[in-house]
């Protein structure tokens, strides 16, 4: 994932001034500059962190103007309204992400149209995504999401499960489990942000000894990134800061 700004600019949320979607591409490398800018200040390795660029609810047309600018990994959350980009953009090497909550009988579309699932929490969505991965489509790229944070509101499962499931989703044909993913609590505090990606980060380390070959940890969105790339982030989701506020109803 390229294009990064040269200089890095004051964060702003949302688009500046004058068309959002012609906007989008100053906003990329806006944040492409603070994810450079977070690896230099962190020790990270230069390109240790990739962009997801969510763009759920946000029109295809925005999508394609990241896509002009070497953006091509993009996450989704619901999937009749991702079907639709998927057509609108069709004949682009998308890599299709999906990051939100999962319907059971949502599963065979994630299963047949997605590179990527962040957000599996629990076994019985895991075997309906392995059974109903097509085989030449190869395996099917999965990250637990890990309620870090204790909120009764939030998707994931709970730390001290995590292991029992990640061990049995690893089992599963069709699916390569690939790492962790969390959504935590928002924060204010820089400090207090880190808390929650370091306790996930501990977690990813724990399963790597256990034996599990993870290689990724989704965690970092708009507000937190930074936060996120010091505790160890390689995969950071940021919607706001590229696109602006979400324009529309999404169809689920």
């Amino acid at each position: 994932m390229h294009g990064i700004g040269r200089a890095v600019r004051k964060y702003s949320p949302g688009l500046p001034e004058g068309s959002p979607v012609a906007a989008v591409a100053q906003s990329l490398g806006l944040v492409q500059a603070r994810i450079r800018a977070a690896e230099a200040r962190f020790g990270r390795a230069p390109g240790a962190v990739a962009l997801l660029a969510v763009s759920k609810g946000q029109p295809a047309e925005a999508m394609r103007a990241c896509f002009d600018e070497g953006q091509r990994a993009f996450g989704e959350s619901y999937v009749s309204e991702a079907l639709g980009k998927m057509a609108a953009l069709a004949g682009l090497a998308v890599e299709w992400h999906f990051v939100g909550p999962i319907q059971s009988n949502k599963t065979r579309p994630i299963a047949e149209r997605f590179a990527w699932v962040h957000s599996v929490d629990r076994l019985k969505v895991a075997g309906r995504l392995s059974a109903q991965r097509p085989a030449d489509l190869g395996p099917l790229n999965v990250c637990l999401e890990v309620n870090v944070s204790g909120e009764a509101t939030k998707a994931g499962v709970p730390p001290e499960e995590a292991q029992a499931l990640a061990l049995a989703v690893a089992r599963l044909p069709g699916l390569r489990l690939r790492g962790l993913m969390t959504v935590p609590a928002p924060e204010a505090d820089p400090d207090r942000q880190r808390a929650p990606y370091r306790r996930l980060r501990d977690l990813f380390d724990r399963l790597r000894a256990a034996g599990l070959p993870l290689d990724t940890l989704s965690m970092g969105m708009t507000a937190d990134l930074e936060a996120a790339v010091a505790e160890g982030a390689t995969v950071v989701r940021i919607g706001t800061a590229i696109f602006g506020e979400r324009p529309q109803a999404h169809p689920r």
